[in-house]
């Protein structure tokens, strides 16, 4: 075996060695860190926007300085923070800054009401480039404004679930948060999300990560239960519940905040931000395609049909297709 063969076998060997190797525990002390940043995750149109605008203004209500990050290509997070009006974002103001040869400034791209920072990091436009290389980028800018120098009790981060992508899987990948909160509703779709990202903590994890869930918000919560079952099932707590009621659905359409202390759901989300505060990130258990399904009722899911197998007949209208074969056969000597 030659050098080159050698030394890439073994290497194969240590990533197995690595891979099949058990982590050690996540941390579920308290966060000792100064500024907390977490990543928030979930379905698109679940509600992360809408309970980070109101989470975060609560807990600048609570005299918290509270930084929120939209990392979705949309740049809709801080939409409903400052009554509907875009954000400018921080991919398309570094490209015209470089084409004007200026540099970045912190009041080109932050943003603030009620004592919350807001930023957008912002995309590609459609068909000119990756969603999740935009993420990466983001953050380099922001490396550069000194990010990490930054003064915050919390960093909220908002990200799509889509935690495949290597971008928005940033966060967990490179240890950039503490914790990971994911939002969710009584629905596969959403849970389905949340349970990879669950995947995604344990598989990183196994990298050598450190990032842990520190629960699961429920939003739309309409009472059939089976965000909770999954939750537990998971080994996440379950941080808050938000109803599926008519006056917060028509306030977040009307870009409206509901966060405030001395409103209707003042208390809702004042236990939300402490939940956020004191929670432990914790090891998740992410279920397999089967639990997920179990969650729910054989009448929804139809979990209790009978696999069919095709035929030929069923494919071409005919029991039998020969075709010649392109191996070789040599002759017997």
């Amino acid at each position: 075996m030659s050098d080159n063969a050698s030394a890439l076998h073994q290497l194969h060997s240590n990533v197995r060695a690595e891979a099949d190797s058990e982590p050690e525990q996540v941390h579920t002390g308290p966060v000792t860190k100064e500024t907390q940043i977490i990543a928030i995750y979930g379905k698109g149109g679940i509600g992360k926007s809408f309970t980070l605008a109101n989470l975060s203004y609560m807990m600048a209500q609570q005299g918290k300085k509270v930084l929120l990050i939209g990392c979705d290509p949309k740049s809709d997070t801080t939409s409903l923070l400052f009554g509907g009006k875009a954000c400018p974002t921080i991919i398309d103001v570094s490209s015209k800054k470089k084409l004007a040869g200026e540099e970045v400034k912190i009041g080109d791209v932050c943003f603030k009401r009620g004592g919350v920072f807001a930023m957008e990091l912002g995309g590609p436009e459609v068909g000119r480039g990756c969603g999740g290389r935009g993420i990466i980028h983001g953050f380099e800018i922001l490396e550069k404004l000194g990010f990490h120098d930054w003064g915050f009790d919390f960093v909220l981060l908002d990200f799509l679930g889509d935690v495949v992508c290597g971008g928005f899987g940033l966060p967990i990948a490179r240890d950039m948060c503490q914790k990971v909160i994911v939002v969710a509703s009584n629905d596969m779709q959403s849970l389905y999300v949340a349970n990879n990202v669950c995947n995604a903590v344990e598989y990183f994890r196994k990298l050598g990560g450190n990032v842990g869930v520190a629960g699961m918000v429920i939003n739309k919560d309409d009472g059939t239960g089976e965000a909770a079952k999954f939750a537990e099932k998971a080994a996440i707590p379950v941080l808050a519940k938000v109803p599926q009621h008519e006056d917060i659905r028509r306030k977040s359409a009307n870009y409206e905040i509901i966060g405030f202390p001395e409103g209707q759901w003042g208390p809702l989300f004042a236990e939300l931000a402490t939940n956020v505060a004191e929670a432990p990130p914790v090891r998740p258990k992410p279920l397999t395609m089967d639990a997920l399904l179990d969650l729910f009722s054989a009448e929804t899911t139809g979990r209790d049909f009978v696999l069919e197998p095709a035929t030929m007949f069923d494919m071409c209208g005919k029991d039998d297709v020969v075709k010649p074969t392109l191996e070789v056969v040599y002759d017997s000597v």
